[in-house]
């Protein structure tokens, strides 16, 4: 039977998750160039609508029916055979649990595009985006909460997204930046950060969203769902200022950027483990997903010279994967199910989580080639030189953030 209070938290908690995606384009937007904001902003922006047409038509039904180990079927296609009075797991409309999965087909591919700020053609993009969804992202819906191979037969833990939306989206990132090669300048020219504000109101935007996208997974207003809402507080709070003691320490002042790039860290690392550990952990989570994160992004720019333009690898790739190690080693059965953790004595449910880890690493580089390899058949993935520099804004969009400024990029 329907529960009213279940399904009013449910669609609280979509909504929720829904405006990350538009706070992600104010933080992708404030962290980018300023000839380059609309573009970053619209990179995020046009996933609102192609996202929610095809996960309508497919997206659904490639991820949750069926019973196949890697992908589901198409007997719920454009939604058929759902109706108002279908009922999820004895207590939601199916709608509702439709809709609130729909938002994480929208923030998932959007994390992406920090990795290609400032260089790839939004056509190639576009293109991009939607042959992921399909051949990426909905296949490890399935496989990981749809009863595919990650989760029913690994039985690796993922509340809200660890290998499904960071590890995922995260690693595409980091793929799509070496392919496309650094930007025009990169190590030679300051790219500053020209919207600090933005920043710190997409990153409020993503907390807010945030305990919809970790709570909601618990897929009813109970203590489950308090829970992972406590947890997603204590492991971002303590990123942050953990990120801002890093700063003090290397750089002698705290940084308000520093400061939101640790609180989205904290938030990405809890994620798999938000209905899985005790609040302790989370702190621990918190705590050290923050210096892990902090020296992933110094690793990958310094030492590699991959130019992850905005840090979607960075962040969501290196604290999804460290999120899932750590599920592995503080669960606790007691909470809701999976076995006992690394921490107890107990060894089976840690290798479930780095095996689960490593099958979406490697697929998601197998299907992400494909992806450009076949993208490059209709367009090429940069724009060309002139138009870089020109900016992506006028080259890509023909407007401007910010019309009436005529001072030096």
């Amino acid at each position: 039977m329907i529960n009213a209070a279940d399904t009013a938290f449910i669609l609280i908690c979509t909504a929720l998750v829904f405006i990350m995606t538009p706070g992600l384009a104010l933080f992708y937007g404030g962290l980018g160039r300023r000839k380059n904001m609309v573009n970053n902003m619209m990179n995020s922006a046009f996933i609102l609508g192609l996202g929610v047409i095809m996960y309508m038509l497919v997206g659904y039904s490639l991820s949750f029916s069926g019973d196949g180990l890697f992908i589901g079927n198409l007997s719920n296609f454009s939604l058929s055979r759902i109706t108002k009075d279908s009922i999820f797991d004895e207590n939601l409309p199916v709608f509702a649990f439709v809709a609130f999965q729909m938002m994480f087909a929208l923030i998932t591919p959007a994390i992406i595009t920090g990795s290609v700020a400032g260089r790839m053609k939004f056509k190639a993009l576009f293109i991009f985006i939607a042959l992921w969804s399909v051949l990426v992202y909905y296949p490890l819906a399935h496989m990981v909460w749809g009863g595919g191979f990650i989760g029913e037969t690994i039985g690796a833990l993922d509340f809200a997204g660890g290998d499904v939306v960071h590890i995922s989206s995260g690693l595409t990132g980091l793929i799509l930046a070496i392919i496309l090669g650094r930007r025009i300048g990169y190590e030679q020219m300051a790219y500053r950060t020209h919207n600090v504000p933005f920043i710190l109101l997409g990153t409020g935007l993503l907390w807010f969203g945030w305990f919809g996208f970790n709570a909601g997974s618990a897929l009813a207003a109970n203590g489950l769902a308090a829970h992972a809402f406590m947890t997603t507080a204590i492991s971002a709070a303590a990123a942050l200022v953990v990120w801002m003691l890093i700063d003090v320490i290397r750089h002698k002042k705290p940084t308000l950027i520093g400061a939101c790039t640790g609180i989205i860290a904290g938030l990405v690392g809890i994620t798999p483990a938000a209905g899985f550990v005790d609040m302790w952990a989370a702190l621990i989570i918190g705590i050290t997903v923050a210096p892990v994160c902090y020296y992933g992004i110094a690793l990958i720019k310094k030492i590699f010279k991959v130019d992850d333009a905005l840090d979607a690898f960075g962040c969501h790739g290196i604290g999804g994967i460290w999120g899932g190690i750590l599920t592995g080693v503080f669960c606790n059965p007691a909470i809701n199910g999976g076995n006992p953790g690394l921490i107890y004595g107990e060894f089976s449910q840690f290798f479930a989580q780095i095996l689960g880890i490593l099958v979406t690493i490697a697929y998601v580089v197998a299907l992400t080639v494909i992806c450009v390899i076949v993208v490059r058949t209709f367009t090429p993935l940069r724009v060309d030189k002139k138009d870089e520099l020109k900016g992506l804004d006028i080259s890509e969009h023909g407007e401007s953030a910010y019309p009436s400024f005529n001072g030096l990029d």
